[in-house]
């Protein structure tokens, strides 16, 4: 028996060292390249970094110079607040029109499917650039149409009163990713539960609230997360339309484009890195609420757990 549980307690260590041997690039990979920048920023943060000198420790200073001295934090955490309360539901329920009507059993669907996705593989920049014609205030496609019906356009990315706007509409632009999430989860929803439900004198209203939003709800949430995550993180376009400068008067200073400012355009990495652990633990925070209330209205096949 002894011998026999030494060979079986051999064998599992094989098999375990065979299974990290496996996946030791992933660990070797996310040890260096995650891992570690991680610790690093946790540890600058709580320093005077300014890249060219040693890193003096301040502990909590940076951290108090946020919340206490610095003004523009509070209007880059208003930008991004309310880019993400507008953007994040606006772009849940096109996605979610979209994939209800791609849903649908009509000649040419792959087509259309295949055009409102490929906005999401295109690149940031040249969708940035694409857009700056398409807002500019003379000239631009969006004014132009609106000349013809007898309205003034706004100047868009130069009216501190429309950027933000004219950034939600760009981001509706992409809603392709969400679109095919949508898609898959609705393909998937049993028919028996139509049928059932249209039994039972549901309408069509009734049947997409009372069958298809429970189905999708595991789905809903993934994109809710997600959705909130990115916007909350949003840079590229912002940085690209006010040239880093989070023009016109601070509308587009985004909480990354200032973290960005503060990192290489100042050189207060340090402080930069305070920063970023900010926006860490206010997605974190965010995140867990999230996944706190949905035990209240996220529906599982398989049960409540």
């Amino acid at each position: 028996m002894k011998r026999r549980s030494k060979r079986l307690l051999s064998s599992q260590a094989k098999t375990n060292i065979k299974g990290y041997l496996f996946i030791s690039p992933w660990i070797i990979g996310f040890s260096v390249f995650v891992l570690w920048p991680m610790l690093f920023s946790l540890y600058s943060s709580f320093t005077y970094y300014d890249i060219t000198s040693i890193q003096k420790w301040i502990w909590f200073k940076n951290y108090i110079s946020i919340f206490t001295r610095d003004a523009n934090f509070i209007t880059a955490l208003k930008n991004t607040a309310f880019y993400a309360v507008f953007s994040v539901p606006l772009a849940i329920t096109l996605a979610l029109m979209l994939a209800l009507l791609l849903n649908m059993k009509v000649k040419g669907v792959r087509i259309f499917r295949t055009i409102y996705y490929l906005p999401s593989v295109l690149s940031g920049v040249a969708v940035t650039l694409l857009w700056m014609w398409i807002f500019a205030p003379v000239g631009g496609l969006i004014n132009n149409v609106l000349g013809i019906l007898g309205i003034q356009g706004p100047a868009w990315f130069s009216d501190p009163n429309w950027s933000k706007p004219a950034l939600i509409i760009m981001r509706l632009w992409g809603v392709g990713g969400s679109m095919v999430l949508f898609l898959a989860a609705l393909q998937d929803v049993p028919r028996h539960l139509y049928e059932a439900a249209e039994l039972d004198g549901a309408s069509r209203i009734g049947r997409f609230f009372h069958v298809t939003l429970p189905m999708i709800s595991p789905t809903m949430l993934f994109v809710t997360i997600t959705g909130i995550n990115g916007a909350l993180q949003v840079f590229d376009t912002a940085f690209i339309i006010s040239k880093g400068k989070g023009g016109p008067a601070g509308s587009t200073l985004f909480y990354n484009v200032y973290l960005y400012n503060k990192a290489f355009e100042e050189l207060q990495m340090g402080y930069a890195c305070a920063l970023a652990w900010v926006l860490f633990l206010i997605i974190m925070v965010f995140t867990a609420i999230q996944m706190y209330f949905s035990k209240k209205w996220v529906y599982y096949e398989g049960g409540a757990k």
